[in-house]
C-alpha cells in the first residue's frame, strides 16, 4: 500500500510542477510580447519609412521570447507524460 501511495504523489506532483511551469512559464513571454509589439507600433507611427526594418526586427525579438515559452511547454509535457 505505502508503494501505491509514493506513485500517486509523485504523480500528483508532477502535474502540479507542469500546471506551475505553463502557468509562469507563459506570464514572461506574454509580458514580453505585449511591450515588444506597443514599441514597434510607437515606431511605425513616428517613422513610417523604416517599416520594413522595423517589422523585420520585432518579427525576430518576437520569436526570441516565445522560445522561451516553448522551453516551458516541453518541460511541462515532460512531467505530465513521463512520469
Amino acid at each position: 500500500m505505502d508503494g501505491i501511495d509514493g506513485v500517486f504523489y509523485a504523480k500528483a506532483a508532477a502535474y502540479l510542477g507542469a500546471a506551475i511551469a505553463m502557468g509562469v512559464g507563459s506570464l514572461g513571454p506574454a509580458l514580453g510580447q505585449g511591450m515588444i509589439g506597443s514599441k514597434a507600433c510607437e515606431n511605425l507611427g513616428k517613422y513610417p519609412e523604416s517599416s520594413g526594418q522595423i517589422r523585420t526586427t520585432m518579427m525576430i525579438a518576437m520569436g526570441i521570447v516565445e522560445s522561451s515559452a516553448i522551453y516551458c511547454l516541453i518541460i511541462a509535457f515532460m512531467l505530465a507524460f513521463m512520469v
